[in-house]
C-alpha cells in the first residue's frame, strides 16, 4: 500500500499548477492581442464619444477628441429637445412605446403557441409551415413594405397604430425561436404523461408547455421589442404624419431640421451636435435597460437548444 500511495502523490504534486512553468508569450500571441485591442478601441470610441457629447458645448465638440463637459450642457440640450416642434419628442416617445410594447406582446401571444404546434403536434402541412417560417426569416423587410403600404392604404388605416402593431406581432423569428425551444427543451415524455392523465392538447400546452417556456418568452419578447424599436422604414411609410411618428422617424426629422444639415431652416430652436447626441442616447436607452433587465433569461435562453431534453 505504501509503495502504491507514494508514487501517486509524487505524480499529483508534479502536475499541480505551482510546479508547471508558464508558457512564454510569443510574438504571434502579442500580435493577436494587439489587433483585438485595436478593433475594440475602434468600436468603443464612437460609443463613448456619443455618451459624452451631450455634456459638451458645440464649440468644444468642434475641436474633436474625448472630453467630459458639464451637467449644465445636458440640461440645456434637454430643453432644446423639448422645445423642438412644441415638445414633439415626448409624443414620438409615447408613440414608440405604444407600438413596440403592443407588437412585442402580440408577438409572444402568436409565436409561443405556433412554435409549440410546429414542434410537438403532427398535422398536414407542418413541414411546409416550417419552410415558410424560415423563408420569411431571411426575407428583407423592405421587400414587404410596399405591399403592406398598399394593403393598409386600401383599408384606409394610414397614420393608425393598429396596422403597425399587427405587423410587429407577425414575427417569424419569434416563431422559430419557440419552435427550437419546444423541440429541444420540452421532453416528449411530459407530453405523453399529460395525455395519459387525460389532459387535452390545450391543457398540455397551458399546464405543461407554457410554465417551461419562460426563456422562450423572454427571447421572443426581447428580440420583438428590439426589432420594433429600431424599425425605421415601415413606420416611415405607414405613419407619414409627424404626430404619429415613432422615435426613429422623429430623430430623422430632428437631424434634417438641424442647422448642421440645413442652415436655412428657420426654426426658433437651434439643434446642434450635443442636442442630437442626447436625442440619440435617449432613443437607444430603453433597449439597453430592457437588455440588462432580461439578461438572465437571455443567457439561459441562448443555450436552450444546446442540450436535447
Amino acid at each position: 500500500m505504501e509503495s502504491t500511495v507514494g508514487p501517486s502523490r509524487q505524480v499529483t504534486l508534479a502536475s499541480t499548477p505551482e510546479t508547471r512553468r508558464a508558457k512564454p508569450i510569443t510574438g504571434g500571441t502579442m500580435f493577436r492581442v494587439g489587433v483585438m485591442i485595436l478593433f475594440g478601441l475602434m468600436f468603443l470610441y464612437p460609443i463613448v464619444a456619443l455618451l459624452l457629447a451631450p455634456t459638451r458645448s458645440e464649440s468644444s465638440m468642434m475641436h474633436g477628441g474625448l472630453a467630459v463637459g458639464s451637467w449644465a450642457n445636458v440640461v440645456y440640450a434637454w430643453k432644446q429637445i423639448m422645445g423642438f416642434d412644441s415638445g414633439m419628442f415626448l409624443t414620438w416617445l409615447k408613440n414608440t412605446v405604444v407600438m413596440v410594447v403592443g407588437g412585442a406582446i402580440l408577438a409572444i401571444l402568436l409565436s409561443i403557441p405556433t412554435g409549440y404546434a410546429m414542434a410537438r403536434l403532427r398535422f398536414v402541412g407542418r413541414n411546409w409551415l416550417i419552410f415558410v417560417t424560415l423563408l420569411l426569416m431571411v426575407m428583407p423587410n423592405t421587400v414587404l413594405t410596399i405591399p403592406l403600404f398598399l394593403e393598409v392604404s386600401t383599408v384606409h388605416l394610414l397614420n393608425s397604430f393598429w396596422p403597425v402593431i399587427v405587423i410587429y406581432g407577425f414575427y417569424p423569428f419569434g416563431v422559430y425561436l419557440s419552435f427550437i425551444h419546444f423541440k429541444t427543451a420540452l421532453p416528449m415524455e411530459l407530453i405523453e404523461a399529460g395525455r395519459m392523465d387525460g389532459l387535452s392538447e390545450l391543457g398540455i400546452f397551458f399546464r405543461i408547455a407554457v410554465p417551461l417556456a419562460r426563456q422562450a418568452v423572454a427571447l421572443v419578447g426581447f428580440f420583438g421589442f428590439v426589432a420594433g424599436w429600431t424599425n425605421f422604414f415601415l413606420p416611415y411609410v405607414l405613419l407619414p404624419q409627424t404626430q404619429t411618428s415613432p422615435l426613429a422617424v422623429g430623430l430623422l426629422q430632428m437631424i434634417s431640421s438641424s442647422q448642421l444639415v440645413n442652415p436655412e431652416e428657420g426654426l426658433n430652436v437651434q439643434l446642434y451636435m450635443p442636442e442630437l447626441a442626447l436625442a440619440a442616447v435617449i432613443t437607444m436607452l430603453p433597449v439597453m435597460v430592457i437588455f440588462i433587465a432580461a439578461q438572465r433569461y437571455l443567457q439561459r435562453g441562448a443555450i436552450m437548444g444546446a442540450v436535447k431534453g
